[in-house]
């Protein structure tokens, strides 16, 4: 396998993925490194991103883990998947205005089926857990997940 990089949301032409997309204009503009067999992220959570005050919304911390999970496969695998179920723990609460580390590091695959472990840390605390199940698609399936054509900066990332 070839290694992936850039491991941000401009290996994607036309991104308007809320995770990684640098253009959306909410988006987390999410950008990853490799760390080990794994994946990081840093990520600044502001007040546009709260649930209760001073809190980040506890379903976009999930959303956070989420896309770290997505791009774990894509690091390591070269592939992209589409979320079939996750289960997570929050331990304590992400704070905003706080800097805070995802991390995502495949835990089982086979040629379909990927998990992936993710945790998010503030100050070196850990404050959420998560095992993400994701399916691995070729280009027929991911068109008919998508209901439109693959595009074309997805293709090399089907499941062959």
């Amino acid at each position: 396998m070839t290694p992936v990089e850039p491991l941000d949301g401009t290996l994607f032409s036309d991104n308007s993925c809320f995770g990684c997309s640098p253009t959306h204009p909410f988006g987390f503009h999410l950008a990853f490194q490799r760390e080990g067999e794994g994946v990081l992220t840093h990520f600044m959570p502001s007040e546009r991103h709260q649930g209760p005050p001073g809190i980040m919304h506890g379903g976009l911390v999930s959303t956070l883990a989420d896309e770290t999970a997505a791009w774990a496969i894509i690091a390591k695998l070269g592939k992209f998947g589409f979320t079939t179920s996750f289960e997570c723990r929050l331990l304590r609460a992400v704070r905003i205005n706080v800097d805070t580390e995802a991390r995502g590091r495949i835990t089982k695959e086979s040629s379909r089926i990927v998990r992936v472990g993710v945790s998010i840390s503030q100050g070196g605390l850990e404050c959420y857990t998560g095992d993400f199940a994701f399916v691995l698609l070729d280009e027929a399936g991911a068109q008919k997940m998508l209901g439109t054509p693959l595009p074309e900066s997805w293709r090399r990332f089907a499941r062959t």
